[in-house]
């Protein structure tokens, strides 16, 4: 899909050369720089970006100049994007702990298409580091649209709905969402509204934001205002001092407390920024500390239970010892991890082994109907040990095969049994979902049970779609491990790399809050608390009936098998929205939770908490609502306006309409994709409705005059046919109807109709 929609902007960039721009222009036509010409995938948005979705290209032209412009026979299938121009962006970021709140404003013209004319308008929002999209507000001539969670009753009626083109994911944390029916040279103020992870190196806290805009998004009038804004916020909620790093563009300083910092940047610009917002900091902590955050749950809250956020920062300079590591590396070799999947998994398990310590141990295991063993017990991680296993991961690595995932797990399990004054990992890589997963939570949990010494840690890796990443997630969270997933192929070295780090890295292990157990009720998420690392921080959040404390004690093991017992002061989170901060925690472990234990009243919780803090799930769909201009719009609960008297219904009483997007879950794995061992990213071609008709009627008239099928034969050719080929291809089934072949012929040039 992220190919073709690039295909399909190189080709509205070609398309936009008709447009007239007048001997006045500031500009010159849209020029894509040279480096991009071959590569689709160079031309996928950077930034917050709004497309004219062109079928018919002879509607392209200058709304305010229109000029001969010579007619065009056929249309653009798939359609071409011509990117609008953008004449505003504002960009708000509050961040709060590791979690950021983005808000892109702006407007985009539609500058390509006639004034008598109307195209559709495809919005294209790249989201940072573990995006998830929050709603969407779009204000057209006419119209319009707010976003909006529904959930999900009946999966199967629902998915009649459905349209790829209405919206979902261009590629992981890449939303898109279709405006219908937008006239030419009106003007779209939209407004989107995201959630994503801070980055933690060193003791540093980063925020990056997509800002990146092509110069061909530059509107051509010299005299149009061009104003860019930048509003930062920061609270880390520690009420320690803050410390700035780097940023990329002139923030002035607005405000300095503890704790909280606020900047601001605006200018007047002749091009848009092409540069990605960045902003760095540091915490005023060379140690290990932390704290806990309380906060009273709001009136429109489904959960009446007061909350609470536990954070524990692993500090800039670390003067502990890592653990001593004994891993099992788990490695699914099916037919599917050919190719990219697992060369990357190969690289960034040879990086891992490179930077294990000598006294460090370990052992791999390939799987996929069957297991291979590097060696037969534990290995020490010397050099000469760790070159033979990278030349045995070259010789046996090697996709081909099922899967089956419960015999290496147990393989991997007993080896670790006897463990002593080190840390025990399992670190499971998989593209695929096998039938007993239940079951395997079950023997595995019945393995990783509670005590004083330090049990296996089970640590996902899950690749591409296909894989049930919930399940993955269940198997970490009840071993107190770590899960990660690479949605994009391209992404699996790096996303691996850094799971290996932060596993590798850990500092503080079997970690304990023990005023949970003084409270009168209380949930936690996770329920058995990960371990605590140098390169990322902990933190666990949840509700509780009862009274905290002033003071509360974390304990747990040092690298060295020391105890460690840190005191966490309790203070209310005044300006902090702990609901928000941590739904996406929440939503993800109950969600692994409830397929677990295949609760319904789970999955109603899930999608109550999903609906009020409007972060997306798998038992919610989000829908885009479309209502005239002068409707009278309420305020939400989640602050974003959404029109009264909304019903989850297509249409509504009064005429307004309900678009509903793909589910834009991650799912419960493809059982089916992992028996026939479909690639991570691959999808069954659908061909456009014209070629099915052109396949079929072929197939019909091969089979008259031979006999014989030769339907693959037709998808091949047919496929990949350009219009004068079909233009060809018509006439020639028109001359076979004379030889009594009219029903293959009406079926090409009618579609099958009655004429």
């Amino acid at each position: 899909m992220a190919e073709e929609f690039g295909r399909s902007v190189q080709d509205g960039l070609k398309l936009s050369k008709r447009i007239y721009l007048g001997k006045d222009r500031a500009v010159t036509p849209p020029k894509p720089p040279s480096h991009m010409d071959k590569s689709p995938v160079a031309y996928l948005p950077t930034a917050p970006m709004v497309y004219a979705v062109i079928s018919n290209p002879g509607i392209v032209d200058n709304p305010d100049i229109p000029s001969y412009q010579p007619h065009v026979h056929g249309r653009c299938d798939p359609p071409a994007l011509i990117p609008l121009q953008m004449n505003r962006i504002e960009l708000e970021a509050d961040s709060y702990l590791d979690t950021a709140f983005v808000k892109i404003s702006g407007s985009w013209r539609v500058h390509c298409v006639m004034g008598s004319e109307s195209c559709d308008c495809r919005l294209a929002v790249p989201m940072g580091e573990q995006g998830s999209i929050l709603g969407v507000e779009i204000e057209a001539s006419r119209k319009l649209y707010y976003t909006e969670l529904v959930a999900i009753e009946d999966r199967k009626d629902l998915e009649k709905e459905f349209r790829i083109e209405n919206g979902g994911f261009l590629k992981p944390h890449t939303f898109t969402i279709t405006i219908p029916k937008v006239d030419g040279g009106s003007t779209l103020s939209i407004k989107v509204r995201w959630m994503q992870k801070l980055l933690y190196h060193n003791g540093e806290f980063s925020l990056i934001v997509p800002f990146s805009f092509p110069e061909y998004v530059t509107p051509h009038v010299k005299k149009l205002p061009r104003k860019e804004k930048i509003q930062l916020n920061v609270t880390t909620g520690t009420g320690t001092e803050i410390v700035c790093k780097t940023t990329s563009h002139p923030l002035k300083e607005l405000r300095r407390e503890v704790g909280k910092l606020g900047f601001s940047y605006e200018s007047e610009v002749l091009t848009w920024t092409n540069i990605d917002f960045t902003f760095s900091y540091a915490v005023s902590f060379s140690h290990i500390f932390g704290g806990v955050l309380l906060q009273s749950p709001s009136l429109h809250d489904v959960d009446q239970r007061d909350m609470f956020c536990a954070y524990l920062f692993p500090g800039g300079h670390h003067s502990r010892k890592v653990f001593r590591k004994e891993i099992v590396f788990v490695v699914d070799i099916s037919g599917s991890m050919e190719g990219a999947p697992l060369e990357g998994t190969k690289i960034a398990l040879s990086a891992a082994l490179t930077n294990l310590d000598s006294k460090d141990s370990f052992n791999i295991i390939a799987f996929n109907g069957e297991t291979y063993l590097f060696s037969s017990s534990m290995e020490l991680a010397s050099e000469d040990t760790v070159e033979r296993a990278v030349e045995w991961m070259s010789m046996n690595l090697i996709a081909g095969g099922d899967t089956n995932i419960l015999v290496p797990l147990k393989q991997a399990t007993e080896m670790l049994s006897k463990s002593v004054g080190s840390i025990p990992f399992i670190f499971l890589v998989t593209d695929g979902a096998v039938e007993d997963e239940r079951h395997i939570c079950d023997i595995m949990k019945s393995h990783i049970t509670g005590g004083g010494s330090i049990r296996p840690r089970i640590c996902t890796f899950g690749i591409g779609s296909y894989c049930n990443h919930h399940f993955l997630r269940m198997l970490a969270m009840i071993s107190r491990g770590q899960y990660d997933a690479a949605y994009d192929i391209d992404s699996v070295e790096s996303r691996m790399q850094k799971l290996l780090s932060r596993i590798s890295s850990t500092i503080i292990a079997n970690i304990t809050i023990k005023a949970f157990d003084d409270l009168d009720e209380v949930e936690v998420y996770p329920s058995r608390i990960p371990d605590l690392s140098s390169d990322n921080p902990l933190i666990v959040s949840g509700r509780f009936q009862g009274n905290f404390p002033d003071t509360v004690v974390a304990t747990g093991f040092f690298g060295d098998l020391s105890n460690f017992s840190l005191d966490l002061k309790v203070q209310k989170a005044k300006d902090i929205p702990l609901h928000s901060v941590s739904a996406k925690q929440q939503i993800d472990l109950l969600t692994a939770q409830a397929w677990f234990s295949e609760n319904k009243q789970l999955e109603e919780k899930v999608a109550k908490l999903s609906i009020q803090t409007g972060v997306i799930s798998e038992y919610t769909c989000m829908s885009l609502l479309e209502t005239d201009r002068g409707n009278q719009v309420a305020e939400s609960p989640g602050g974003h306006k959404l029109p009264r008297q909304v019903n989850p219904q297509k249409v509504d009483s009064q005429g307004r309409r309900r678009i509903f997007l793909r589910n834009l879950g991650v799912g419960f794995g493809n059982l089916t994709a992992t028996a026939e061992n479909l690639r991570p990213g691959a999808e069954e071609p659908k061909l456009p409705e014209a070629a099915e008709i052109i396949i079929k009627a072929a197939s019909n008239c091969c089979s008259i005059m031979c006999n014989q099928c030769c339907c693959m034969c037709c998808v091949q050719c047919c496929s990949k046919i350009n219009n004068q080929f079909a233009v060809v291809l018509t006439q020639l089934c028109t001359a076979l109807a004379c030889f009594g072949c009219i029903e293959c012929c009406s079926e090409i040039c009618c579609g099958g109709q009655e004429t």
